[in-house]
């Protein structure tokens, strides 16, 4: 019984990431394929190939995606944005909306951000149990005033879903920087500890 177990466990730790990442995958390009939609019914390639294949709304996707970049990167694109913003903010629910979102998305994908580009070990939920948590920027619209000493925003992920957690505000006397990437403390998250990054020397 204890062979048939060892060959049952190294089976699921084979099987399990690769179904699992197969599944997510077929998710992304199965949503990915809906952005299909905005084309003529004729040039859908179901009807131009007479099959379905997979993965073309991932290249449609990609290549608005890198039209769009390249438009709202010169001159004009930019003063087009800023037009469509002033628009968006003139529409009540819209406008709350819309502007958290893009001032989350500004700060996680803006080459200037600073969100998510440190990873710290901070003590969580009491002293005495420590956390991976990461830097999200310091306080603002007031808050710092009412905060006696250095601060910074500190996102706690929970596990294994990072996408789920906390924002707290603590010193930064308190957060004790980590010499390991965002993206390996995001894996030593995900993975309860399991995957551990490799020690810098």
């Amino acid at each position: 019984m204890s062979a048939l177990r060892k060959w049952l466990v190294a089976g699921l730790l084979v099987i399990v990431p690769v179904a699992i990442t197969l599944a997510v995958l077929n998710w992304i390009v199965g949503t990915l394929d809906q952005t299909l939609l905005i084309l003529p019914r004729t040039w859908h390639p179901d009807q131009v190939l007479g099959y379905h294949i997979p993965g073309f709304g991932v290249l449609l996707t990609l290549a608005i995606l890198l039209i769009v970049g390249a438009v709202a990167s010169n001159f004009v694109g930019r003063r087009l944005v800023k037009f469509g913003d002033a628009i968006v903010h003139r529409i009540p629910v819209v406008r709350s909306i819309y502007s958290s979102v893009k001032q989350v998305s500004d700060t996680l994908f803006s080459e200037s951000g600073n969100a998510f580009r440190k990873a710290v070990l901070i003590e969580w939920p009491r002293p005495g149990v420590w956390t991976i948590a990461f830097v999200t920027g310091v306080p603002g619209g007031g808050v710092e005033r009412q905060l006696e000493g250095d601060f910074v925003s500190v996102y706690v992920p929970t596990t294994p879903n990072p996408t789920g957690g906390y924002f707290v505000m603590l010193r930064r006397s308190d957060c004790i920087e980590l010499a390991m990437s965002v993206d390996d403390a995001l894996k030593y998250v995900v993975s309860m500890g399991v995957v551990a990054p490799k020690a810098i020397p």
